[in-house]
């Protein structure tokens, strides 16, 4: 069965810097376009970033644009996210997830269906 595994939070001091990281199983990875999601307590999920099946084209939230990158290993059937100049209101629950349907990406928050455990990041001021 599908499985997404998410890894790399904790917590840091605002401008620092986490990479997070998502290992799959179960399908084939590398057909499927890929998405980080995060969640802060009371607030709506919101994503953050997607990337193409053959990692050619990404997408971002306006809010993470030139802090955040998320890219993709297909040989190690990986998911990335590095975050730099971390702020407080980053702070969040980060999810990876996969979509219903193989192929390309339709948006930030379009046809996801599949979610990891989470991870989580806390930034401080």
């Amino acid at each position: 069965q599908v499985q997404l595994v998410e890894s790399g939070g904790g917590s840091v001091q605002a401008g620092g810097s986490l990479r997070l990281s998502c290992a799959t199983s179960g399908y084939q990875y590398s057909f499927y376009c890929m998405g980080w999601f995060r969640q802060a307590p009371g607030k709506e999920r919101e994503g953050v970033a997607t990337i193409s099946p053959g990692g050619g084209s990404t997408d971002y939230a306006d809010s993470v644009k030139g802090r955040f990158t998320i890219s993709r290993d297909n040989a190690k059937n990986t998911l990335y996210l590095e975050m730099n100049s971390l702020k407080p209101e980053d702070t969040a629950m980060y999810y990876c997830a996969r979509p219903q349907r193989p192929g390309r990406c339709y948006g930030l928050d379009a046809g996801f269906g599949y979610w990891g455990q989470g991870t989580q990041v806390t930034v401080s001021s």
